[in-house]
């Protein structure tokens, strides 16, 4: 991705107002020699701070001082203290309001600086030897220190040394570690990810005591820089599946990333499928037991939600609770969740289909009952159907927005609400109010969200099949669906696997959840699913640069 020119110029604003005389423009202008002084555009502008941030530190502190300045000029929350350190040379200290710890940079630094001193000695070892900071880093060029300081350190420049001691001094206000309120459990862990990216990645180190586990460290985003990190094990993780990742996330080229989310969309093999091809999820437990099984994970500074991949359709419809209750009963409501993912995607469809085109297929007496629901409705099975779901999405929307206190009071109320003014106005039948509010709570039972939302997404395509076709309608678009999930890849391995192709050693934990005693492999994320990885790759990157 290039960097477009913008020819728009950064007008001052300085409160002055401008010349309302023909002798003030004249007078301005023999001010600049005859001529205006224009305002640098925007490229000019950016590549002047290129310029800046190319150059080494200087020897001279007040240079290395002028070209701080001028990067961080108009910036009230850096501050730029300069000093004397006590028998040593002048010195300088930068770092950003609000980010450092005041009390550390005065006890820490400052005092035994400008108090203790350096003994006459003005070399660069008298300054470390002073200031006994185990997290101490030294950089040389000027873009080194500014990235330093825009993560919260403090940065040390004296003058005569040509490099910047960086301490990390940092302090942020961080939420608390609590439970995902999107992935409740009644039994197990109440740790969520927060955040601060060294937070998340301590609540894994926590649960994996081994230096196997590695965290690769990313930065993306020319502007918000944000600090990313891919974690794997090392020896279960394949190293194509690494490899891979690292490639996808190099070609990523935007000002700022602020979320994961948007990672995904930059990293997954088919952008415009409904379908994610990447788990998200908040729970430390999860991405351990995903990472035990070879897969990675990626986490994201500023961000709680970790991305997996692989991530296969079987897997994101395991709820965290199926680890931690019995293997019979976490089976019996993995089959149920199946069940009604069915019933969330085609009841509406199929009640449209039947009522429309096969009312042969109705028993005698509940057509006779629906007939007389639909005596004095206006409109087909069809747009009734539309008119609801749209309806109860709308309320689910809104739900959502509103504050907690009231957000569920309203989603549940206002379904009851319209619903029973809407059949009361003639507007849709009762059957159908009773169809729609059973596959709403078919929906809330598929754990992953992204999922639900894909599958909020094509049950209305499917409903116009079923309504312009009938059961054909519904049969067609099933098969299109299938079709585009027996061809999809997540990272290579097929979105329907361990099913498509079938691996009878993986089904362990597919449809069903053996007891953990059984579970003595893991899912077959390397071998000939990867073969085909690397020939993709040139043709990943070609897409993302075109």
């Amino acid at each position: 991705m290039g960097h477009p020119k913008d020819e728009r110029t950064l007008q001052p604003d300085n409160g002055a107002p401008p010349p309302s005389s023909v002798d003030e423009q004249n007078l301005s202008s023999a001010s600049t020699g005859g001529q205006a002084q224009k305002s640098p555009t925007v490229q000019e502008t950016i590549d002047h701070q290129r310029e800046l941030l190319a150059k080494p530190l200087s020897v001279k502190l007040q240079d290395n001082i002028d070209v701080i300045r001028q990067l961080y000029a108009d910036c009230s929350d850096v501050i730029i203290h300069e000093f004397d350190i006590r028998n040593g040379p002048a010195a300088v200290i930068v770092y950003i309001d609000g980010m450092v710890d005041i009390k550390d940079i005065d006890t820490q630094l400052l005092m035994r600086l400008q108090h203790d001193g350096t003994s006459g000695d003005r070399s660069k070892e008298a300054i470390v030897h002073c200031v006994t900071i185990s997290a101490m880093l030294e950089v040389d060029c000027i873009k080194d220190a500014v990235d330093k300081i825009g993560y919260g350190n403090v940065v040390l420049l004296a003058d005569g040394i040509t490099s910047a001691l960086i301490y990390a001094l940092s302090f942020q206000e961080l939420r608390s570690i609590e439970e995902p309120q999107a992935e409740t459990v009644v039994r197990g862990p109440r740790e969520g990810f927060v955040e601060s990216l060294r937070v998340n990645t301590s609540l894994l180190r926590r649960r994996l005591h081994t230096p196997t586990l590695k965290t690769k460290p990313f930065f993306i985003g020319r502007y918000s820089k944000t600090a990313t990190v891919i974690v794997y094990i090392e020896g279960i993780a394949d190293p194509a599946l690494v490899q891979e990742m690292e490639s996808r996330l190099s070609v990523i080229d935007v000002d700022g990333m602020l979320d994961t989310s948007l990672i995904e969309e930059w990293v997954e093999d088919n952008p415009l499928s409904p379908f994610p091809q990447l788990m998200s999820t908040e729970r430390p437990d999860v991405v351990t037991s995903h990472l035990l099984e070879g897969r990675i994970a990626v986490l994201a500074d500023g961000s709680p939600v970790a991305l997996v991949a692989p991530a296969p359709l079987l897997s994101m419809m395991q709820s965290p609770e199926d680890f931690y209750q019995r293997s019979l009963v976490a089976t019996g409501i993995r089959w149920l969740r199946m069940l009604f993912s069915f019933i969330a995607v085609f009841m509406p469809s199929f009640y449209v289909a039947v009522l429309s085109y096969h009312q042969e297929m109705i028993p005698t007496s509940l057509l006779l009952t629906i007939a007389q629901s639909r005596e004095q409705i206006p409109f087909p099975a069809l747009v009734e159907a539309l008119l609801m779901e749209i309806t109860f999405e709308a309320l689910r929307e809104a739900g959502i927005r509103l504050p907690r206190q009231v957000g569920s009071a309203v989603s549940i109320v206002g379904a009851l609400v319209i619903g029973q003014a809407a059949i009361s106005a003639g507007i849709v039948s009762s059957p159908m109010v009773m169809v729609v509010a059973v596959t709403a709570v078919s929906s809330f039972l598929i754990p992953n969200y992204s999922l639900g939302i894909a599958i909020r997404f094509i049950r209305f395509p499917i409903m116009l099949c079923a309504g312009a076709l009938g059961l054909y309608g519904i049969v067609l678009s099933a098969l299109v669906v299938l079709i585009h999930l027996m061809t999809l890849r997540t990272f290579g391995v097929p979105y329907l696997s361990p099913l498509a192709p079938l691996l009878t050693s993986e089904l362990k934990d597919t449809l069903m959840r053996t007891k953990s005693t059984h579970m003595d492999t893991r899912p077959h994320f390397t071998g000939s699913f990867y073969n085909r990885i690397r020939m993709r790759v040139d043709l990943y990157k070609a897409r993302r640069n075109n």
